[in-house]
């Protein structure tokens, strides 16, 4: 069982800045692909961002891409999404996720073992 925590969502206006982290504990966190997903009000949630175990396999929506960057810290067991050039359709709950069998390719494809509970971010126009 992995607990994955995030925190750093909040009110941002639009081409603004926010950093997300994810804390994971329960199990070797090297062991897992991470990503982000997010589900904007009255949508299906969506692939946003995934990491492979080591850091060196990124991926990204071609909606975020050149503005996100994942990233993850093996020693801290937490994963980063920092977004800059925030836009008001960036708008959504962002979710955390883990996967221990899945590469972080196909993780993209919704392949997630846990999932955290999410956090608001809000972008104002």
């Amino acid at each position: 069982q992995v607990q994955l925590v995030e925190s750093g969502g909040g009110l941002v206006q639009a081409g603004g800045s926010l950093r997300l982290s994810c804390a994971a504990s329960g199990r070797t966190f090297s062991n897992y692909a991470m990503g982000w997903f997010r589900q904007a009000p009255g949508k299906e949630r969506e692939f946003v961002a995934t990491i492979s175990r080591t850091g060196e396999s990124t991926y990204y929506a071609d909606s975020v891409k050149g503005r996100f960057t994942i990233s993850r810290d093996n020693v801290k067991n937490t994963v980063y999404l920092q977004m800059n050039s925030l836009k008001p359709e960036d708008t959504a709950v962002y979710s955390c996720a883990a996967s221990r069998t899945a590469t972080a390719a196909a993780m993209k494809l919704g392949r997630v073992d846990y999932w955290g509970k999410g956090t608001l971010v809000t972008v104002s126009s």
